[in-house]
């Protein structure tokens, strides 16, 4: 028998064995996802609806989800895809920070660092049509800077 088709088949049974333990591992680590959902948490299904878990039936594996104020669902288990963290909440908090420094609400646009002054804010355009004006007044300024009155 041939030695090179003995390394082959080693080799081919190597890759099964690290492909079979990676899904293996993956498997694990949804399951244990899964059975740490708690009821006051967010979470995404795995047809992308989003809500709030109300409640945990440990014996049927069923999780009740509230997506608005009233309307509940029930879902497997199985059928949660991911948590969803807090970053939104932290934008509308920031978003109402800058409504109470400044005394106005935040403008379409607008990003304000957390804990930042209405002199922090920084404009930023919702589209590309601004950006062309903003270069000729750079190249406008930086003329007349020159002495280049002109403006060739």
């Amino acid at each position: 028998m041939d030695f090179s088709f003995l390394i082959l088949i080693v080799v081919l049974l190597g890759l099964m064995f690290f492909m079979t333990s990676r899904q293996r591992k993956q498997q694990r680590e949804a399951q244990a996802f899964r059975t740490e959902l708690a009821p006051g948490q967010e979470v995404m299904t795995g047809s992308g609806m989003f809500g709030t878990i109300v409640e945990v039936d440990e014996a049927n594996d069923i999780i009740t989800i509230e997506s608005t104020p009233g309307a509940r669902t029930r879902w497997l288990r199985a059928a949660i895809a991911k948590r969803v963290d807090a970053p939104a909440e932290t934008a509308v908090e920031t978003e109402t920070a800058t409504e109470t420094a400044t005394g106005t609400p935040a403008a379409a646009g607008t990003i304000a660092p957390a804990g930042s002054t209405s002199a922090d804010v920084i404009d930023v355009p919702d589209d590309l049509s601004g950006l062309d004006t903003a270069q000729r007044e750079y190249r406008d300024q930086q003329r007349k800077a020159d002495g280049d009155a002109e403006g060739k």
